[in-house]
C-alpha cells in the first residue's frame, strides 16, 4: 500500500478488518477477462462492499500500474525530450504520450457511430412491412428485422460504453502526468511571482479542463463521418435535392452556432479572470481573517468580495443567456431541418410515405448531436488550449536566462572542509521591475567571506538592510545579477523569519523525512524548550499543527523550526532572527543550548536584532542598504566609535539605560541562586484549539430532500419552476404531435392538400420551439438568481464565524467551496436538475405512445422500470460516496501544493524535495484512484440498464410484426419505433442525470454545511450603540474575568479583576503562556469570557456589538499583516484619510524614503502577503497603520519583535509622542519595551501576579517583575 493517510488510519484499525481491506487494494482492472471489462464486473466487488458499509478510501482498489501519476509523469517526460534540442511543445507531447489507448478508444466511438445509424436505415423496412396489408406473408421477415434492430442497438451500448470510459481513462492518465509536472516545478521554482492562488488555480481548473478534453477528442473526426451517413439515409428516402437541403439546413444551423459559441468562449475566460481575482481575495481574507477582525475590516473586505463577484456575475449572467440561446438551437434544430426538408420534398413533389417520413425523423434527431457538439467541440477545443498554454507557460518559465545554481551544494571533496563556506562577491536582486528600469532591492557583495568549519557568525544591521537577502544568497534563492556563485560544503539547514510549519504532528514537523533517534530527538526538544509544551499538549509530540500553523504562538512555531534545523544534523545552519518571537528568558535558553551547546561543532550563521547574542560570535556582519558595512570580531568593532555597530550598540545601551543600573547591579548578585526557580521556559498555554483541525466532515447517504427543497426555492422561492415546467410539457407534446401529423398525412396525400400538410406542420413546430426559447430564458434567470443567493449565503457566513473556525479549518476547505463549488452551483446544477426533469418528461411521452400501440408493453414498462430503479438504488450507495470522496481527496493535494509553494525555500534547503514529491505521486494516486472508479461505476450501471431498455423496444417490435396487419396504424407504429429508437439513449440520460444531479447537489450540501457557521456576536446592536465620543477617556475595569477557549478546556485566565487608568502607558508582561494574548483577546471579544466582564469608560463592551467595539480601538499584531494592494489600501482600506494625513504617519514611522523610492508613491505595488517588503519594513506599516486610524485605546501585541533595537527605539518613541492621550496596553518580550510605562501588569498562568509601577516593583527584589528584568539584564549585559 502507497505511505498515505489512509496507512496511518490502517495502523490503528483492528487486524480483521485489514484483511479484507487489503484485497481491495490491489488493482482489480488489469486482472480481469474481457468479459469483465465488457460489461464492468470487475466493479462488482466494491458494489458489494459499498451496499454493505459505508465506503473509504481502503475499500477502493489502486489504479491499474498504467495509470499511477508516476507512470504517467516519466511516459510524459519521456515523450517530451524525445525531440532535441528544444522539447517538444506540451500539445504535441501529450497526444504523441497517449497515441496507443486513443486509437483504440477511437475503434469504439466509430463502431458506436455506425452502429446507431442502423436504426434510422430499418425503420423503412418496418413501416412498409406494416403497411402490407397482404395476409399471407410469414412473420419470419418481421422477426429477423427485430433481431436486427436488437443486435445494432446492443452494439451501440456497448461500444459507447467502452468509448466513455476509455476516454475518461486516458483523462485521468494525462491530468495525473500535468499535476506531477506543476509540481515538479513549484518545488523548482525560486523567487517567482506565482501566487499559491494561481496554482491552486492550475490544479482545480486547468488541469481538469485538459483532462475532460479526451472525451471530446474523437467529434473531431466523428462529425464528417455522421454528416455522410446521415446524407446516405436521407438519399435513399427522400431523394438528392432533399437530402442536399436537409445537409444544408443542417450547416446553416452549425454556423449560426458557432458566433454563439464563440463569444460563449470570450465569456468564459473573463468569468474564469474575474473568478481568479476573487479568489485570490477570498484566499488572502481566511489567511488574513484574524486582522481583519481585529480591526473591525471584515465588512469593509466582505463589501470588496461581493463587489469582485458582482463583476464575475455579470460576465455570468452574459455567459448564461448566450448558452439559453445555444440550447434552444439544439432543440429546435430538429424541428427546423425537417420544415425545410419536406418543405423542398413537396416542392418538387416527391412522393412521401410513412415510412421515409419517419426514417428521415429518425436522422434528424440523430443528427441533433453533431450539430450541438459542434460549437461544444470548438470552445472545448479553445479551453484547452488556454489551459495547455497558462500551464506550459507556468512550467517553462524558469528559462528566462536567470542564473542557474545547484541545488543544495554539498560540494564536499575532502572531509576536512565540511561546514566551510565560501561567499564570493556578486550582485544580487530581488524582482526586477521592467516598467521602472529598477530593481526593487540590490545586495551587493564587495569582497570574498571565507568562514571556516564551526564559526559562528552575527548578521545585524538596521530594518530592510538585506539580512535576510544575504541568507537567501547563500542558499541560492536570489537572483545573481554578477558575481561568483557562494559555494558551500556539506549539508546546510534554514530557519525562516516567518515561521514554516506543515500541517500535521509536531513530530513530523521536528524529524522532517529523518529516521527517529530517540535519545537525540529528546535532546534537540530540550535545547529547543518544547519539552514542557509537549507536556501540556494531550497528545504530546503527536499533537496535530493546524494549517500554517496556526493553532501555535509565534514562539512555538519559531521553536519548532529550530528544533527541525537541530535535528537535521546538518553541517551548515543559517538562522533567520530565530530569537525574536521568543521572551527574554526563552531566548537565551535557546541561544545557550542550541547555538553553544549542540552546534557548538557546526557552522552557524545567525541574523539577529537582539545585540546582546552578537558578543559569543566568531565573526560580525553589520549590514546597511544591501551591502556589508562592517565585518570583524566584536570587540573590535565596538572598539570603532564611529562604526554602524557602535550606533546601534548606542540605541541598545540606551534602551538597556531605562532598566535602572543600581537595581541592575543588585539584582544581578542574587543571580546565581535565583537561576534555578526561574528555569521555565515558553508555554503558550494560549491557543488551547492546538490538535482541533478536524478531518473534512462528509455527510453520508443521501442528499437530503431538504437541500433540493432549499435550491429549488432559493430563486423567487420556486415561483418560476412551474413556468418551466408546462414549458417543457407543451413543447413535447406540440413536438410529437408533428412527427405524427406528417407520417399520418404522407399517407393520405388524396385527402390532404400539400399546402395544408405542411401548413399544420409548420405551425405545430413553430409552437414548439417557442416554447423551448421560454424554457431557456426562463432557466437562466433562474440559475443566475440560485447562484447569487447560495453565494451571499456561504460568504456571508464565513466572514460572521468566529475566529476558532478559521483555527480549526483548513482555508484550502473554505476556497474550495468558494470555487469549485461554487462553479458548479453557477453554471451546472440548474442545468443537470432541469435536464434531468426534461429527460423524465420526454421517457413518460415515449411510454404514452408504445403502450397506444401495444398494451403489453405498459406493464413490461413497469417491470423494468422496478428492476431499473433497484439497479440505481443499489448502484447509488457506492456512487454517492465516490462522488463525495472525489472533492476530499482533492483537497489534500492542493492543500499540499500550496503548502510547498511556501515552504518551497525551506523544503529546498533541507534537500526534502524528493520526499515532498514523493507525498505529492500518494496524493495524486489517491484522487486518480476515485475518479477512476467513481467514473466506471456509472458505466457499470448504463450496461445494465442499456440492455433492459433494448430488451422493452424488441419485445415491442416483436409484438408489432406479431399483430394482424389490419389492427395496426403504421404511422403510429412507426413513430413509436422512431422514438422508441431513442430509448436507450434516454433513459441513460435519465440514470445519468440522476446520479449526476445527486453527485453535483453534494456541491449545494457543501455550500449549506459553510452557510450555517455559527457566528460571533451581531456586528452592531441598534439600541445599544456607544457614543461618537466613546471611549472619551479609556478607563478599562476588568472584573473577575474568566475566559477557557473551548467548554471542555481549562481556564486560561482564572478570574482576573484590575483597573487600567485611562491616557496611561501600561505594560503586560509575563512568561509565555501566561495568558497575555488571552486577555487582549477577550478585550477585542476574539473570545467571549466564561465569567466576569471588562467595561470600557463604563460601558460593558458585551452588550455591545463586536464592529462598534472593535472599530474603537486599535492594535498592531504580532504577526504584521499586509494585503495585496498598494501601499494606499494598506494603510487606509476604508479610505478615510487624506493623502497629507499618510504621508505624515509614513515620514514617523521612518517609511516616507523607502515609499518615495518607488515613483509611483502610494499606489506603489503590495504583493501577497507583502512579500515585497521585509518583516520589520511590514511591522512599520502596521504601526503607521494605527498611527492613522487615532484611536483612544491601542494594543501593542509584540509588535516590534522584528525590528533591530535602533529602529525599535524610535518606534516606541514615536509612540509615546504620538499617543500621550491615549491608553496604551503594550504585550512585550523586551523588558526596556515596557520599562518605561505607568504601570506593569504580570501574569502568571492566568492570574494576576503583580500590577504596580516599574519602580514600585523593583525595589522588591522577590517580584517577579525583578525577576524578569534580572534575567534580561544578566543575558544582555
Amino acid at each position: 500500500m502507497r505511505p498515505s493517510k489512509a496507512n496511518q488510519q490502517d495502523q490503528n484499525q483492528p487486524l480483521l478488518v485489514r484483511e479484507d481491506s487489503d484485497d481491495s487494494s490491489t488493482d482489480r482492472f488489469s486482472n480481469s477477462g474481457w468479459w469483465s471489462c465488457l460489461t464492468f464486473q470487475w466493479l462488482n466487488p466494491i458494489f458489494q462492499k459499498g451496499h454493505k458499509v459505508r465506503l473509504e478510501l481502503d475499500h477502493i482498489p489502486s489504479v491499474p500500474q498504467s495509470d499511477t501519476a508516476n507512470q504517467s509523469y516519466a511516459l510524459l517526460q519521456e515523450t517530451l525530450h524525445k525531440q532535441k534540442p528544444e522539447p517538444m511543445p506540451m500539445r504535441r507531447a501529450i497526444i504523441c504520450a497517449v497515441w496507443t489507448p486513443l486509437i483504440a478508444n477511437g475503434v469504439f466511438a466509430g463502431l458506436n457511430t455506425i452502429a446507431s445509424y442502423m436504426g434510422p436505415f430499418l425503420i423503412t423496412y418496418l413501416v412498409e412491412l406494416l403497411s402490407d396489408k397482404n395476409p399471407d406473408k410469414g412473420h419470419g421477415h418481421g422477426y429477423m428485422l427485430a433481431c436486427l434492430f436488437f443486435a445494432s442497438k446492443t452494439v451501440e451500448s456497448l461500444s459507447q460504453r467502452q468509448w466513455y470510459f476509455g476516454a475518461r481513462r486516458i483523462g485521468f492518465r494525462v491530468r495525473a502526468a500535468l499535476m506531477v509536472s506543476i509540481y515538479q516545478k513549484s518545488l523548482l521554482m525560486k523567487n517567482s511571482s506565482t501566487a499559491s492562488g494561481k496554482i491552486v488555480n492550475f490544479l482545480d481548473v486547468d488541469v481538469e479542463k485538459v483532462s475532460e478534453f479526451f472525451w471530446y477528442v474523437h467529434g473531431i473526426w466523428l462529425l464528417p463521418l455522421q454528416i455522410s451517413l446521415a446524407l446516405a439515409i436521407l438519399y435513399r428516402s427522400l431523394g438528392a435535392m432533399a437530402s442536399l437541403s436537409a445537409v444544408l439546413a443542417t450547416v446553416l444551423v452549425m454556423v449560426s452556432n458557432t458566433p454563439l459559441a464563440k463569444s460563449q468562449e470570450n465569456l468564459n475566460m473573463k468569468i474564469m479572470e474575474a473568478k481568479d481575482s476573487r479568489i485570490k481575495a477570498m484566499a488572502e481574507a481566511m489567511k488574513s481573517m484574524r486582522i481583519l477582525k481585529l480591526h473591525a475590516w471584515e465588512t469593509a473586505y466582505f463589501d470588496k468580495l461581493l463587489k469582485l463577484r458582482d463583476v464575475e456575475r455579470g460576465w455570468l449572467r452574459k455567459y448564461l443567456y448566450t448558452c439559453s440561446a445555444i440550447a434552444f438551437l439544439f432543440w429546435a434544430s430538429p424541428t427546423l431541418v425537417s420544415v425545410v426538408t419536406f418543405g423542398v420534398c413537396i416542392l418538387v413533389e416527391m412522393p412521401l410515405s410513412a415510412g421515409t417520413v419517419l426514417s428521415a425523423v429518425a436522422t434528424f434527431r440523430i443528427l441533433q448531436d453533431p450539430i450541438y457538439n459542434l460549437p461544444e467541440l470548438v470552445s472545448m477545443v479553445t479551453q484547452t488550449k488556454v489551459s495547455l498554454d497558462r500551464i506550459e507557460e507556468f512550467i517553462k518559465e524558469e528559462h528566462q536566462g536567470k542564473p542557474s545554481r545547484s541545488d543544495n551544494n554539498t560540494r564536499t571533496k575532502d572531509l576536512s572542509m565540511t561546514g566551510a563556506m565560501e561567499i564570493e562577491p556578486g550582485v544580487y536582486g530581488w524582482e526586477i521591475d521592467n516598467s521602472l528600469k529598477k530593481t526593487k532591492f540590490m545586495l551587493k557583495i564587495d569582497r570574498k567571506l571565507s568562514i571556516s568549519k564551526g564559526q559562528k557568525v552575527a548578521v545585524c544591521g538596521p530594518v530592510g538592510s538585506g539580512k535576510s537577502s544575504l541568507l537567501y544568497s547563500i542558499m541560492g534563492e536570489i537572483p545573481r545579477i554578477n558575481g561568483a556563485e557562494t559555494t558551500v560544503f556539506g549539508s546546510r539547514a534554514y530557519v525562516a523569519q516567518s515561521a514554516w510549519i506543515q500541517t500535521g504532528t509536531i513530530q513530523d514537523n521536528v524529524l522532517f523525512g529523518k529516521d527517529m533517534d530517540r535519545s537525540f530527538y529528546e535532546e534537540v526538544l530540550h535545547g529547543c524548550a518544547l519539552d514542557r509544551d509537549l507536556e501540556l499538549w494531550a497528545n504530546g509530540d503527536m499533537t496535530m499543527v493546524g494549517e500554517r500553523g496556526m493553532n501555535l504562538s509565534g514562539g512555538q512555531k519559531q521553536r519548532i523550526q529550530l528544533a527541525r534545523a537541530l535535528y537535521s544534523d546538518s553541517d551548515v545552519y543559517l538562522l533567520d532572527d530565530p530569537f525574536s518571537a521568543v521572551d527574554a528568558h526563552t531566548g537565551a535558553h535557546l541561544f545557550k543550548e542550541c547555538l553553544l551547546r549542540l552546534m557548538s561543532s557546526k557552522t552557524v550563521i545567525y541574523v539577529t536584532h537582539q545585540l546582546e547574542f552578537l558578543r559569543d560570535a566568531d565573526l560580525v556582519l553589520v549590514m546597511k542598504d544591501g551591502r556589508i558595512v562592517q565585518s570583524g570580531k566584536y570587540d573590535d568593532l565596538v572598539a570603532d566609535r564611529n562604526g554602524e555597530l557602535s550606533m546601534q550598540m548606542a540605541a541598545h545601551n540606551q534602551s538597556l539605560s531605562q532598566v535602572t543600573p543600581a537595581k541592575a547591579h543588585v539584582l544581578t548578585k542574587n543571580k546565581s541562586h535565583k537561576r534555578r526557580q526561574t528555569e521555565l521556559t515558553e508555554i503558550e498555554l494560549d491557543h488551547n484549539v492546538i490538535g482541533r483541525e478536524c478531518e473534512e466532515e462528509r455527510e453520508s447517504g443521501r442528499v437530503k430532500w431538504d437541500i433540493y427543497r432549499k435550491f429549488v426555492n432559493s430563486a423567487y422561492g420556486g415561483a418560476l419552476v412551474p413556468v418551466i415546467l408546462a414549458c417543457q410539457v407543451l413543447f413535447q407534446g406540440l413536438q410529437i404531435c408533428s412527427n405524427y401529423w406528417i407520417a399520418w398525412a404522407a399517407e393520405r396525400q388524396e385527402q390532404v392538400s400539400r399546402e395544408k400538410m405542411i401548413g399544420i406542420f409548420v405551425l405545430l413546430s413553430a409552437g414548439s420551439s417557442v416554447f423551448i426559447l421560454g424554457r431557456a430564458i426562463v432557466l437562466s434567470t433562474i440559475a443566475i438568481e440560485t447562484a447569487h443567493q447560495f453565494f451571499l449565503g456561504m460568504t456571508r457566513s464565513i466572514f460572521r464565524a468566529p475566529i476558532n473556525f478559521f483555527d480549526s479549518t483548513p482555508s484550502s476547505r473554505i476556497l474550495n467551496r468558494a470555487s469549485t463549488d461554487q462553479s458548479t452551483v453557477d453554471t451546472d446544477i440548474p442545468y443537470r436538475l432541469a435536464g434531468l426533469i426534461f429527460a423524465l418528461i420526454q421517457l413518460l411521452s415515449i411510454i404514452f405512445i408504445m403502450s397506444q400501440i401495444a398494451w403489453p408493453i405498459f406493464i413490461l414498462f413497469i417491470i423494468i422500470i422496478a428492476i431499473s430503479t433497484w439497479y440505481q438504488s443499489y448502484y447509488i450507495c457506492s456512487a454517492r460516496e465516490l462522488a463525495r470522496m472525489v472533492g476530499i481527496r482533492k483537497a489534500p493535494v492542493l492543500h499540499h501544493f500550496s503548502e510547498t509553494v511556501s515552504g518551497a525555500a525551506t523544503i529546498r534547503c533541507f534537500n526534502q524535495g524528493e520526499k515532498f514529491f514523493r507525498k505529492s505521486l500518494a496524493l495524486i494516486d489517491d484522487y486518480s484512484r476515485i475518479t477512476f472508479h467513481n467514473s466506471a461505476t456509472i458505466e457499470w450501471l448504463c450496461v445494465r440498464i442499456n440492455f433492459l431498455f433494448n430488451l422493452v423496444f424488441f419485445v415491442m417490435l416483436v409484438i408489432l410484426v406479431s399483430m394482424p396487419r389490419n389492427t395496426i396504424d403504421p404511422s403510429l407504429a412507426g413513430l413509436a419505433a422512431t422514438y422508441g429508437l431513442n430509448l436507450n439513449v434516454l433513459q441513460a440520460w435519465v440514470i445519468w442525470n440522476l446520479c449526476n444531479v445527486e453527485n453535483k447537489m453534494i456541491s449545494v450540501e457543501r455550500i449549506l454545511q459553510f452557510s450555517n457557521i455559527t457566528s460571533e456576536a451581531p456586528l452592531v446592536i441598534e439600541d445599544c450603540r456607544p457614543r461618537e465620543s466613546w471611549p472619551w477617556c479609556g478607563t478599562i475595569q476588568i472584573d473577575s474575568l474568566q475566559v477557557r477557549y473551548n467548554p471542555d478546556m481549562p481556564m486560561v485566565l482564572k478570574g482576573i479583576s484590575c483597573t487600567i487608568p485611562g491616557e496611561r502607558k501600561i505594560g503586560v508582561v509575563g512568561r509565555t503562556g501566561s495568558g497575555k494574548s488571552t486577555l487582549i483577546h477577550a478585550l477585542f471579544r476574539i473570545v467571549e469570557p466564561s465569567e466576569g466582564r471588562i467595561l470600557i469608560d463604563d460601558v460593558d463592551i458585551s452588550l455591545l456589538g463586536v464592529h462598534d467595539l472593535r472599530s474603537r480601538l486599535s492594535i498592531i499584531p504580532q504577526e504584521p499583516t499586509l494585503f495585496q494592494g498598494t501601499v494606499r489600501t494598506n494603510l487606509d482600506p476604508l479610505q478615510q484619510h487624506l493623502d497629507t494625513e499618510i504621508w505624515e504617519v509614513l515620514h514617523k514611522c521612518r517609511l516616507e524614503e523607502i515609499v518615495r523610492e518607488d515613483s509611483r508613491l502610494l499606489d506603489a505595488p503590495v504583493v501577497e502577503d507583502g512579500g515585497n517588503w521585509s518583516v520589520g519594513q511590514r511591522q512599520l506599516v502596521c504601526l503607521a497603520r494605527v498611527l492613522l486610524m487615532k484611536k483612544k485605546i491601542l494594543v501593542l501585541d509584540e509588535a516590534t519583535a522584528s525590528v533591530d533595537t535602533a529602529t525599535d527605539n524610535i518606534i516606541q518613541k514615536t509612540i509615546r509622542q504620538e499617543t500621550n492621550n491615549c491608553t496604551v496596553i503594550t504585550i512585550a518580550h523586551r523588558i526596556p519595551t515596557v520599562i518605561d510605562s505607568d504601570l506593569v501588569l504580570v501574569l502568571g498562568e492566568g492570574k494576576i501576579l503583580e500590577f504596580d509601577s516599574p519602580e514600585n516593583l523593583l525595589r522588591d527584589e522577590s517580584s517577579a517583575f525583578s525577576k524578569l528584568v534580572m534575567e534580561f539584564v544578566g543575558r544582555s549585559s
